[in-house]
């Protein structure tokens, strides 16, 4: 089974740092469930104006599933220009750098 790499980032204007975290609890306890997850980075760019993530899953399945899901959640809170990227992952080339796979 190959790992499979989500980045995701979209316009936010805030919360930042400790209040984000505060304010996005429940919805980081909904995504830290999410089948075929093995882990989310929290990316946020204050100066740019843009926060999302970097996700590990399982398969190329369960990342296109979380993907849409996302995106309709997303919409759902009026954000529209979501950029989303999907990447394979090299597991040879991981392990050497000391990539948490």
């Amino acid at each position: 089974m190959s790992a499979t790499l989500l980045q995701i980032d979209f316009p936010f204007a805030g919360p930042w740092g400790a209040d984000l975290a505060a304010a996005c609890d429940g919805l980081a306890r909904d995504i830290a469930a999410e089948p075929g997850l093995r882990w989310k980075l929290w990316t946020e760019n204050q100066e740019a104006g843009r926060a999302g993530g970097i996700y590990l899953f399982d398969d190329e399945a369960a990342c296109l599933r979380y993907l849409d899901k996302h995106r309709a959640r997303l919409a759902g809170f009026g954000v529209t220009d979501i950029a989303a990227q999907v990447f394979a992952v090299n597991p040879a080339l991981s392990a050497l750098t000391r990539a948490p796979l």
